[in-house]
């Protein structure tokens, strides 16, 4: 194994808290638009894809040892993510 899980405590921590910040983002702008219209569908889904991103993201950091592997991998992991976020969102491969 290349890094330690305990070495990235407050990457982890940041990395964690970012997600659920952005998972929480459309429930509080719910609260002030009528534009962001979200079911409990639509919070699941997105949950998914963040805890599976991050999980990627934690096995790419421990497992992989040169740092621009790990670079080309993470950016790999974010824009496979943002593909299928916007085909959900919005259907743009349609």
């Amino acid at each position: 194994m290349a890094t330690s899980i305990n070495s990235w405590t407050g990457w982890r921590i940041a990395g964690w808290a970012l997600a659920a910040i952005l998972l929480a983002l459309p429930a509080i702008a719910m609260q002030f638009t009528s534009e962001v219209n979200w079911g409990p569908g639509d919070f699941v889904v997105m949950g998914a894809m963040l805890l599976a991103l991050g999980v990627a993201l934690e096995i790419v950091f421990v497992k992989l040892d040169s740092g621009r592997v790990r670079l080309i991998a993470g950016a790999s992991l974010l824009v496979l993510f943002l593909l299928v976020w916007a085909e959900l969102a919005v259907g743009i491969f349609r």
